[in-house]
């Protein structure tokens, strides 16, 4: 029997579709790959046995990310980012009264769900992961990514041949070997793709998690963490688990990559590790959080030249403004220091465009500011936050032009799929900051 679906509404108005199967004191949400259907998956004996005895663990949640499956579509081939999956998240845990849960990933779920536990530590009794990366794309010291000319058969092929009975045997075939003659579960597949994503909404999603990339994420995780890998990205997943602290990392011998084949392996593991946590806290005086810093340029010639009581008043104006753009974006105001601000978010994208809103905003004043951006680990004190990734952040706004929203490297590889687009301002050393750090500056909207 298929759970009953319900929806669950974010704060930006889209309606979310999940089910919840179970009871008992530990929540459990269960995320799958990018693309999901949650009644079609259901249709699968092997899927449904397995979330039948996830559920014997706890309560149950799972869920279709915006613009997929039985979730709002979202315009054209757009489809959400990592940040919005995580505002999905959040709609659906609180609509299914759920104040923490262990989020148990599959494959390209898993970005998004490190980007999750490491913002939200509060939220998350523990993470698992299953046979899930960190990064799609090839790169000098990412050896096990995909190189352009594989990324680019990859993306024909999401855009001509979706949902064909001939790509899902392909994808079956490569997927789980065992059963790559499996004419039931080839069909399945097939109709799975068509019921959970147009072509074009699966080219724009594997755009994004290939562009994406949250290694700078991992050592930022602080809630007990397990990783488990079939033999075909055991090395690619232990990599992984020996970026987040404490994590532990399980082989499973088998030649399926995914929970497909044979789940009980898997499920094995995760009632060893649900059971070893028990009541295990999650270090919350640590999160990760992205930090803006703004302030105006030349104020000290602009002072000088409008004489105190206008600029004054040009301050006054400047704050209000400014504290009504952070409101709207979901910024914390930490400080301000003369005419600059100190802010922080929960999500890298709503930080850059609260960013944008303040540069186009305070030229009607007559005044330009500049900002700079970097997510990382930070400390909490006193609801605070503080740290080496708050000094990073200051030193990249010291170093912004006019009007300019400049950024790490991080925060530009955790917006993947927002729409925002960088220009490259190449390597930079930083003041009292170890390392050469890369920085991009946000294209104008």
């Amino acid at each position: 029997m298929i759970p009953e679906t319900r929806y669950a509404k974010t704060v930006d108005g889209f309606n979310i579709a999940y089910h919840t199967l179970g009871e008992g004191p530990t929540d459990l949400v269960r995320i799958a790959s990018y693309f999901s259907n949650l009644e079609h998956i259901w249709a699968n004996p092997t899927i449904a046995n397995a979330g039948r005895a996830l559920a014997e663990l706890g309560r149950l949640i799972e869920f279709d990310a915006r613009g997929t499956g039985l979730s709002d579509r979202l315009r054209g081939d757009r489809l959400p980012s990592l940040e919005e999956r995580t505002d999905d998240l959040r709609a659906v845990m609180d609509a299914a009264r759920s104040d923490r849960a262990i989020l148990v990933a599959f494959a390209d779920a898993g970005p998004f769900c490190c980007l999750f536990a490491a913002t939200f530590p509060a939220r998350t009794k523990a993470l698992i992961l299953n046979n899930t990366r960190p990064r799609m794309a090839w790169a000098p010291d990412y050896p096990w990514g995909m190189t352009p000319e594989e990324f680019h058969s990859d993306l024909e092929a999401a855009q001509t041949r979706w949902g064909s009975r001939e790509y899902a045997a392909e994808m079956v075939r490569e997927t789980t070997p065992q059963r790559g003659n499996d004419d039931e579960l080839i069909e399945w597949w097939a109709s799975l793709m068509r019921q959970s994503a147009s072509s074009s909404a699966a080219a724009a999603l594997l755009r994004m998690y290939h562009d994406m990339d949250v290694r700078a994420v991992l050592p930022a995780i602080h809630v007990p963490t397990l990783v488990l890998a079939s033999d075909p990205a055991a090395e690619e997943s232990d990599a992984m688990a020996r970026r987040i602290p404490g994590a532990l990392f399980t082989r499973i011998r088998s030649a399926a990559p995914i929970f497909m084949a044979d789940p009980e392996p898997f499920l094995a593991e995760i009632r060893r590790f649900v059971s070893r946590i028990g009541e295990e806290e999650s270090d919350l005086d640590r999160v990760l959080a992205t930090v803006l810093f703004t302030d105006i340029v030349g104020s000290t010639a602009l002072a000088a030249d409008r004489g105190d009581r206008a600029w004054h008043d040009l301050i006054e104006r400047h704050h209000g403004f400014v504290r009504g753009v952070l409101a709207r974006w979901g910024g914390r105001e930490m400080d301000t220091a003369g005419d600059g601000f100190f802010a922080a978010f929960d999500g890298p994208a709503r930080a850059i465009r609260c960013a944008q809103a303040i540069v186009n905003g305070v030229r009607s004043m007559g005044i330009e500011i500049r900002a700079g951006l970097h997510t990382g680990e930070c400390d909490i004190t006193d609801d605070k936050v503080a740290g080496i990734s708050v000094a990073i952040g200051s030193r990249i706004a010291s170093m912004a032009r006019p009007s300019e929203v400049l950024v790490s490297r991080t925060v530009r590889d955790l917006v993947a799929g927002s729409g925002l687009a960088f220009e490259d301002r190449g390597e930079h050393e930083l003041k009292g900051v170890p390392d050469r750090w890369h920085l991009y500056s946000v294209v104008p909207t």
